[in-house]
């Protein structure tokens, strides 16, 4: 058994952070799934980015510039291109998990992270089109994001929550779900619809690398993880929770997003090790999962008090580190770079329909 097969039999699920249209053709994603126990996966505009700078999606994107198909248009057809086709490998997963597990997450435009009412027609309209039960939109935490959450788990669609880098973000979240199926129930519809609450870790060590002392280096994402996952558990135990498990909710899991080691001085597995923690999710970069499954060591799972996290959080306040106000900057922060990452893709897409165009028109 290797060590992501022990991660899965310790209770966390493992989703890969990467879809390109080559591992699905060369059978590289099926691999994950059957020999590292990879029960899902999630996207974002930076992956697709990178993936479309292949030839891979040339074909598909002249077809798209014939029909007059651009922008985010376009950028829609290729994503669930791809994303149907990773939703059909994790069927059987979700179905045995009863929507637990199995899940593959399609972003918004991140344009529409301060457009509440955007958010919830975007979101149900791009759930739709992927025709997949197991197909996560993804609604980043904002302060406009919150209430757009909680009105599309209303609508019954599956929301993979984004940025969010704090136990405080995080519980915005999760009572955002909780109301949503409250109303649910209230309203006599299926209270069983599926999320995902995904807090980053690693862009925590990177953000203070140069303003704490060396002994603290890389280890506030970590402390902020432990926090959140205490309450997180606290939350499941909660009396509000358990009514609603009883009426058949699915809880909202906590996942760990940016868990690839940005330090290179550091071990390459650090937060997949630390981050072993029952019934939640890591979405691991496809180079961090191939160094786990070589030399990764699972120990103990994550204290569900949250360990030595307050001290170590407190040792940060003491060299300066506001953690409560550097959530809030990362926050905003993410939400630029996923602006960026935005521009910079559909410029690609553009690009390359202007380099592939009148191949597609010949057909």
């Amino acid at each position: 058994m290797n060590p992501t097969q022990e991660l899965h039999e310790l209770g966390q699920s493992l989703w890969l952070d990467n879809i390109t249209r080559g591992i699905l053709d060369d059978g590289t994603l099926e691999r994950y799934i059957e020999g590292d126990a990879i029960t899902g996966l999630t996207s974002n505009p930076t992956i697709f980015d990178q993936a479309i700078g292949g030839d891979d999606y040339d074909e598909q994107i002249a077809d798209l510039d014939a029909q007059g198909k651009s922008g985010e248009a376009a950028f829609f057809e290729l994503a669930l291109a791809d994303l149907t086709r990773a939703a059909d490998l994790f069927r059987e997963i979700h179905q045995r998990t009863r929507g637990v597990d199995g899940w593959v997450s399609l972003e918004l435009s991140p344009l529409l992270a301060d457009d509440t009412q955007g958010s919830i027609e975007a979101a149900a309209t791009l759930h739709a089109r992927g025709e997949r039960g197991n197909l996560f939109i993804k609604i980043p935490g904002t302060p406009a994001g919150v209430p757009a959450i909680e009105e599309s788990i209303f609508n019954g669609v599956p929301i993979n929550v984004t940025l969010l880098f704090s136990r405080e973000q995080y519980l915005a979240a999760a009572n955002a779900y909780l109301r949503g199926i409250e109303r649910r129930i209230d309203a006599g519809r299926d209270p069983k619809v599926g999320s995902v609450a995904s807090l980053f870790v690693s862009r925590w060590d990177v953000a203070v690398k140069d303003k704490v002392p060396a002994e603290l280096k890389n280890r506030l994402g970590i402390a902020i993880a432990q926090r959140t996952y205490r309450a997180y558990l606290e939350l499941l135990g909660s009396p509000r929770w358990k009514k609603l498990e009883e009426a058949g909710a699915l809880p909202q899991r906590l996942l760990w997003a940016s868990t690839g080691t940005k330090d290179k001085k550091a071990s390459d597995t650090m937060y997949v090790e630390a981050l072993a923690a029952p019934n939640t999710i890591n979405t691991i970069p496809e180079k961090t999962l191939m160094a786990f499954a070589e030399h990764g060591r699972v120990g103990e799972p994550m204290d569900e008090n949250g360990g030595d996290c307050e001290q170590v959080i407190a040792r940060f306040n003491k060299a300066g580190i506001d953690d409560a106000a550097l959530a809030e900057q990362l926050q905003r922060e993410g939400k630029q770079s996923f602006d960026k990452s935005w521009s910079e893709l559909l410029k690609r897409i553009a690009d390359k329909a202007g380099q592939v165009g009148g191949e597609g028109a010949g057909r």
